[in-house]
C-alpha cells in the first residue's frame, strides 16, 4: 500500500493548464483499481492518494505519468506502508501486495 503526496511546487500557477489531464489520470487510477482514495491536502497544499500497486517501482511509474508531476506543478512523495494491524473495515488493505 502506498500514500502518495502531491505537494504544489513553485509552478502551482500552471495547475489550470493541466487540470483536465490530471483528472483523467486520477480517473484511470481509480478505474484500474490502483487508487482507493484521492483527496486534497488542506489548506490548498496539493493532493494525496491512497493506492495499491505491486511494487514501489510500479507506483513511481504511475505517479510519473501524472501531468502535474511531469510538468512540475507538484512534487511527488511516495510512502510505502506495510499494514500490520488493520480495522476490519479496511481488511482489504492488509491483503494488498
Amino acid at each position: 500500500m502506498f500514500v502518495v503526496l502531491l505537494k504544489f511546487s513553485d509552478n502551482k500557477s500552471q495547475a489550470a493548464e493541466f487540470m483536465q489531464a490530471h483528472n483523467e489520470w486520477i480517473k484511470r487510477g481509480i478505474d484500474d483499481g490502483k487508487f482507493l482514495l484521492v483527496g486534497s491536502i488542506q489548506p490548498a497544499q496539493g493532493g494525496a492518494i491512497l493506492g495499491l500497486e505491486s511494487t514501489l517501482e510500479a507506483m513511481q511509474e504511475r505517479v510519473n505519468a501524472d501531468p502535474f508531476v511531469a510538468h512540475g506543478v507538484v512534487r511527488a512523495e511516495i510512502i510505502e506502508i506495510r499494514p500490520g494491524k488493520v480495522d476490519p473495515r479496511l481488511a482489504v488493505l492488509a491483503a494488498a501486495p
